[in-house]
C-alpha cells in the first residue's frame, strides 16, 4: 500500500509540492507570529531585570523606561539637579545613577551616566573605566576598538545633527554583553554631555537662555535671558534640547571645552548640578524600593518600576498578537478549505483508478486508507514544513532585531507549542477524512462505467 501510495505522489509530484508548500506559508505565518510575539516579551523583561527603579521628571511612564532603559530617543524634561543629589545621599539607595542621552556616534548612542551603571550591567570584558572625562566604555556590540577616538553628534546626522567638533572621547574600555540596548550603547562621564551642551558641572543651572552659557565660553558679556523660550529646566543632555535654543551662526563659532582632567564624582553631589533626563536608581532592598518609588511619585518627578510598564505594554502587545494570529488563522483556513476542494476534485476525477482497484479486489477499507494516507501526507508535510519555516523565521527576524536594538531576542519553543502542533496535525487527520469517505462510498461498477 506504501508502495501505490508513494508512486501515486511522485505521479503528480508537481502539484503535491505546491499543495505543500501552501500550507507551509500559511502555517509559518501563525507560527512566526507567535514566536516573535514571545520573544519581545522574554527579551524585554531580561533586559530591564538590571534597572529597578527609575526617576524622571513628570511625563509618560512608557517613554521613560523606553529612553532610559532601552535608549529609544526621544526628548524628556529634565529632572533639577538637586534631586540626583537627595538620591545619591539617601541610605537606602546603593546607587543612583544618572542617564543624559541626545547625542550619537554613528547609530550608536552616546549615554553620559557614571561608573555605577558599568558595574551593575556586569562590569568590564577588556580595558579600564572611567578615568578623565575624555573616556569613553562602549557596549559590547559597539565596533570601535579600545584606544579608538571619536567625535560625538549632537542628534542623529540623517535628523539634522551636528558634530561637537570640541568634544573628542577616547575608547578604553569594553563592557561584557548584556543582552539589552547598552550593548549598542558608548558611555562617558554624566560631567563631559554637561559640557558637551554648555553646562558646568560646577556652576548653577540658573534660569539664564542657552545663549547666555555660550557666551560665557567665549569670554563675552551673558546675553539677557530669553523670556519667550522654554528655561534651561527642560533643556540639557535630552535629545536635541540644547541645539534647538542656540543661535545656528553662533553654534558653529569653537569653544574650549577641557575633557583632559579627571572625574570629579562630588559634582553629582550639588544641589546646584545640571539637571538629567533620568536616573537609574538601585536601592539596597525590596522595600526601600517601595518607599522610593513612593516618595518620589510627586509633583516634580516620577519614579517608576521598568517590570510594571512593561507589564503593560505586554497587554498591548497580547492584543496586537491576537489580531495577528486571528488573521494568520483565517490565512490557514482559507487556504486549507481551497486545498480540499482541490483534494475532493483529484478524487472525483481519480473515479477510474479507484473503481479498477475495486474490481481487481482491493477491499472499501484498503481504497479508503490510501486515500486518507496520501491527502494526510501532503497536508501533514505542509504542517510540519510551516512549523520549521515558521521558526526560521522568527529566528532571523530575532537576529536582526538584536542587532539593531542590542537587545537579546530569545526564540524559545515551549511544551504548548508541541501540544499546538499535535493539536494541528489531530484537525488534519480529522478533515482529511472527507476525501476519503467520497473515495469509500464509490461504486466499482459505476467507475467504470463513467
Amino acid at each position: 500500500m506504501f508502495g501505490f501510495i508513494w508512486a501515486d505522489l511522485r505521479r503528480h509530484a508537481a502539484g503535491v509540492v505546491a499543495v505543500v508548500l501552501l500550507i507551509a506559508l500559511a502555517t509559518a505565518l501563525g507560527v512566526a507570529v507567535t514566536l516573535g510575539e514571545r520573544a519581545i516579551r522574554l527579551g524585554s523583561a531580561r533586559a530591564a531585570a538590571a534597572f529597578d527603579l527609575v526617576v524622571g521628571a513628570p511625563g509618560s511612564e512608557t517613554q521613560l523606561v523606553l529612553s532610559s532603559v532601552f535608549l529609544q530617543p526621544a526628548p524628556l524634561p529634565l529632572l533639577p539637579g538637586h534631586v540626583l543629589a537627595d538620591l545619591a545621599a539617601d541610605p537606602r539607595v546603593r546607587y543612583a545613577a544618572p542617564v543624559g542621552f541626545g547625542d550619537f556616534v554613528g547609530d550608536d548612542p552616546v549615554v553620559g551616566t557614571t561608573l555605577d551603571v558599568v558595574t551593575g550591567l556586569g562590569g568590564l570584558a577588556e580595558g579600564r573605566s572611567f578615568e578623565k572625562l575624555q573616556d569613553a566604555v562602549v557596549g559590547a556590540g559597539v565596533a570601535r576598538p579600545i584606544g579608538s577616538r571619536f567625535k560625538p553628534l549632537h542628534g542623529r546626522l540623517s535628523e539634522g545633527g551636528h558634530v561637537h567638533g570640541e568634544i573628542s572621547y577616547e575608547v578604553v574600555g569594553r563592557m561584557k554583553p548584556t543582552g539589552t540596548a547598552w550593548d549598542k550603547a558608548v558611555l562617558v562621564p554624566i560631567e563631559a554631555v554637561w559640557l558637551a551642551h554648555g553646562h558646568e558641572p560646577h556652576e548653577a543651572h540658573d534660569e539664564a537662555a542657552p545663549e547666555a552659557g555660550d557666551a560665557a565660553h567665549r569670554g563675552e558679556a551673558p546675553a539677557a535671558a530669553s523670556t519667550t523660550g522654554p528655561a534651561p529646566a527642560h533643556v540639557g543632555p535630552g535629545l536635541a534640547s540644547m541645539a534647538s535654543f542656540v543661535d545656528p551662526e553662533e553654534r558653529e563659532l569653537p569653544r574650549v571645552v577641557d575633557l583632559d582632567r579627571p572625574v570629579d564624582p562630588a559634582a553629582l553631589s550639588r544641589a546646584d548640578a545640571p539637571g538629567v533626563p533620568a536616573i537609574v536608581v538601585k536601592p539596597r532592598t525590596i522595600a526601600d524600593a517601595y518607599k522610593l518609588r513612593q516618595e518620589y511619585r510627586r509633583e516634580g518627578s516620577l519614579a517608576v518600576f521598568p517590570a510594571e510598564v512593561l507589564t503593560r505594554l505586554y497587554g498591548t502587545l497580547g492584543d496586537a498578537r491576537s489580531v495577528l494570529s486571528a488573521i494568520a488563522l483565517g490565512a490557514q483556513a482559507l487556504v486549507g478549505a481551497a486545498i480540499l476542494f482541490v483534494v475532493i476534485v483529484h478524487v472525483l476525477q481519480r473515479r477510474r483508478q479507484i473503481g479498477a482497484l475495486r474490481a481487481f479486489g482491493a477491499p472499501r477499507l484498503s481504497v479508503f486508507a490510501i486515500v486518507w494516507a496520501e491527502v494526510f501526507a501532503m497536508v501533514g508535510a505542509g504542517v510540519l514544513a510551516g512549523f520549521g519555516l515558521g521558526f526560521a523565521a522568527a529566528s532571523l527576524l530575532a537576529r536582526l532585531g538584536g542587532r539593531t536594538t542590542g537587545i537579546a531576542l530569545p526564540i524559545e519553543l515551549h511544551p504548548s507549542d508541541g501540544w499546538s502542533l499535535l493539536g494541528l496535525l489531530l484537525t488534519v487527520a480529522l478533515v482529511t477524512l472527507v476525501p476519503a469517505a467520497l473515495a469509500y462510498r464509490q461504486s466499482p461498477a459505476e467507475a467504470l462505467r463513467g
